[in-house]
């Protein structure tokens, strides 16, 4: 196959890394990916400003822009023919109502939007937890990415990943297939002067049992099918 690898934390981030080395076994490698963070920019992408773009190797493009140009520069110029577009790994999960917010989940839309397959992957970060561990996800990832490429597509879907952050000793996380929790986010700001600054709980966010929220913060792979149209 030939894979089309972006994601939103920047050409340079741990989890971008992560992913390749997940992906490498799978097919051919393209990674375009943008130049600085994108994260939380949602769908945005660049239709009146000129996008520089720089090749960093034979099989990685740079370009200042978002993860959504990043995909349409890469199907426009670079990987026409691509088969499938993966993001990620995104440091932070990305479950529930985040897929509207994500840069990660808006380049796989992208790509479903133009008629290609598109995973989009996560790493859900706990705070007081050990840090995390790029290599372990990348190893959890690998056999989760084969399963999913070998389904049966329907067009006008993608399927978004969140791995679980577990102590370093835990056993291997179990897979499980879920909906998507429609529960909103905590809103709560707090107020020094005239500015205000978001200060919700993100892992205490309400939660659904047996949607992805639920399943990730339980210890689990999250997988679930997302409908674009």
């Amino acid at each position: 196959m030939n894979l089309l690898l972006t994601n939103d934390d920047g050409v340079d981030a741990a989890g971008l890394a992560a992913l390749r080395a997940a992906a490498e076994a799978l097919g051919s490698v393209l990674t375009v990916a943008p130049a600085i963070c994108h994260s939380g920019g949602g769908h945005r992408v660049t239709t009146h400003d000129p996008i520089r773009i720089s090749q960093r190797d034979e099989n990685c493009y740079v370009v200042d822009g978002t993860p959504a140009d990043c995909v349409r520069i890469a199907l426009d110029r670079f990987s026409p023919s691509g088969d499938l577009v993966i993001a990620g790994i995104n440091h932070g999960g990305n479950l529930g109502v985040d897929l509207y917010m994500s840069g990660t989940a808006a380049a796989v839309r992208e790509a479903v939007l133009h008629g290609k397959r598109g995973i989009a992957v996560s790493q859900y970060h706990r705070k007081g937890v050990d840090p995390l561990d790029w290599s372990r996800s990348a190893r959890w990832l690998a056999p989760v990415l084969r399963d999913l490429i070998e389904r049966p597509w329907e067009p006008g879907t993608f399927w978004n990943l969140n791995l679980p952050h577990l102590p370093a000793l835990a056993a291997d996380p179990e897979v499980v297939f879920c909906p998507i929790d429609p529960s909103p986010l905590p809103v709560s700001y707090e107020t020094t002067g005239e500015l205000l600054r978001y200060n919700g709980d993100y892992h205490r966010r309400k939660r659904l049992p047996g949607t992805d929220v639920d399943v990730c913060f339980s210890g689990k792979i999250a997988v679930s099918l997302v409908r674009v149209f």
